[in-house]
């Protein structure tokens, strides 16, 4: 079997936790007197003491990736603001409970409000580099990456996934030898592994290049192992069909790809000169300076 290293997974994981900073912000001293002072043009909505603003609501939607044409949709808007009014309701009752004064609370705040200013960081130097590409740049990437463009494939596969845990690599490891999924799928049964078999499709413009390399060289019977958000995936190829990606479509995908890549670049660099800043101490000192320490 086919038995790539990787994970599906962008490097830069945007779960901005939005109420947690609610929860900063207002244990920080606002007062609802503070909150009466917005002009009512800018409040959405009310929940007790707390207020929804218009910039909250445009920020919801910004993070949620709502295209602008359906941004004034009536059940989008219902949608997003329940989501948001339910939030306020539970920060509210949190800080009745005074539970932004509990010690693991307050490091989990704290850890939230450092990932949403590195992201921004790394956010705004990629858009620095993307601001200075040009068309002849973009053009070269194309032209460079035939399967995602030109050559772009579309695979139906025929997969099985199970949610990764503790015992992840132990079952990756028993299935690794398995040449076909009903041999997975008879291993992870044995195993006890909750697990459910479908039918899929993977685009290859989006698939990373190490496992489009494996799949071009595959035989009849290769089974591939990927990573996918909380879920190991088990697939086989069954039919793959060519659909060029051309124009205005290959111009936003290819910067889209570009910013991943620069973005991937960019926090390798930052991993590097952090660790070259940093002074552990104790037992610490001794693990990451090991070899055993630099391989995890």
């Amino acid at each position: 079997m086919k038995y790539p290293n990787l994970a599906l997974t962008s490097f830069c994981r945007t779960a901005v936790a939005l109420g947690l900073c609610g929860i900063l912000v207002a244990g920080c001293g606002k007062k609802s007197g503070e909150q009466a002072a917005i002009s009512n043009s800018q409040v959405v909505a009310h929940v007790g003491d707390q207020v929804i603003t218009a910039q909250e609501f445009e920020n919801e939607l910004r993070l949620l990736n709502i295209p602008p044409d359906k941004q004034k949709e009536p059940e989008v808007v219902k949608r997003v603001l329940n989501e948001m009014v339910t939030r306020k309701y539970l920060l509210a009752q949190a800080l009745g409970a005074k539970l932004d004064r509990e010690p693991n609370v307050l490091l989990d705040i704290l850890r939230s409000r450092e990932q949403v200013l590195a992201n921004a960081l790394l956010s705004r130097t990629v858009a620095k580099k993307l601001s200075a590409i040009s068309k002849a740049d973009i053009d070269k990437y194309i032209a460079d990456n035939p399967l995602k463009f030109a050559g772009r494939k579309l695979m139906t596969v025929d997969q099985i996934a199970f949610p990764l845990g503790a015992n992840a690599q132990s079952i990756i490891e028993s299935a690794k030898d398995a040449n076909s999924l009903e041999d997975v799928d008879q291993k992870l049964t044995a195993m006890g592994i909750p697990h459910g078999r479908s039918t899929g499709t993977l685009n290859s413009s989006e698939i990373p290049d190490e496992l489009i390399s494996s799949m071009r060289a595959k035989k009849p019977d290769d089974v591939f192992f990927v990573r996918s958000g909380q879920n190991g995936v088990f697939l086989k190829v069954k039919s793959e069909e060519v659909r060029p990606l051309e124009g205005e479509a290959a111009v936003n995908t290819a910067r889209q790809l570009m910013r991943n890549d620069f973005l991937k670049a960019e926090a390798g660099m930052v991993s590097v000169s952090a660790n070259l800043e940093a002074k552990y101490e104790g037992v610490y000192s001794k693990i990451m300076t090991s070899d055993e320490g630099q391989k995890n």
